[in-house]
């Protein structure tokens, strides 16, 4: 059994963050101010969403729980691969709002900066796709700790966050093109 805490999971995150960073300016043979500080942002925004993957609402004396890796309990996995089942399965209807809302608005920002960070993500099915595998990818990564599950529902919600995010994205930048 491994616990992992917030702490670490966020080092562990920001030093392959910088050791990609270094690679690339090393094979660039320079580095672009303007540009870093869009990957900035974008790490910002990814390790916010690893924050709530790995560490959802479950605050003990005002401290974020460690997450268990626990490779004898891992099987049989939680997963729910029939959409709608468990979206709105929960006890509270403010629960329910949590889940919906939450899962939307994870990944919103995400489709506000990807087509701002990589350029060629400059269509509405590319950004779709790349939001859809980033959240396909959260899923899978939630697999091994015992204390989460992986839900379709939670793909749908995390994609169509993606695609709102997008579309905000266009909307400023056809009204500052106007």
């Amino acid at each position: 059994m491994i616990q992992l805490s917030f702490i670490n999971a966020e080092l562990i995150f920001a030093l392959i963050w910088f050791l990609i960073r270094i690679i690339v300016w090393l094979k660039q043979r320079k580095i672009d101010f303007k540009n870093e500080l869009l990957q900035l942002l974008m790490f910002i925004n990814l390790a916010i969403i690893i924050r709530f993957i790995l560490f959802p609402r479950n605050l003990v004396d005002g401290h974020v729980q460690d997450v268990i890796l626990d490779i004898d309990n891992i099987f049989p996995l939680r997963i729910n691969l029939v959409p709608f089942v468990h979206m709105f399965g929960y006890n509270y209807t403010i629960n329910k709002i949590w889940n919906f809302m939450g899962n939307i608005l994870m990944l919103l920002p995400t489709g506000i900066l990807l087509p701002i960070v990589y350029k060629k993500l400059n269509s509405f099915w590319k950004v779709t796709l790349v939001g859809f595998l980033i959240s396909l990818c959260v899923e899978l990564i939630q697999l091994p700790f015992a204390s989460r599950a992986s839900d379709i529902d939670d793909v749908i919600l995390n994609t169509l966050g993606v695609i709102i995010g997008y579309t905000i994205y266009r909307i400023i930048k056809q009204t500052k093109s106007s």
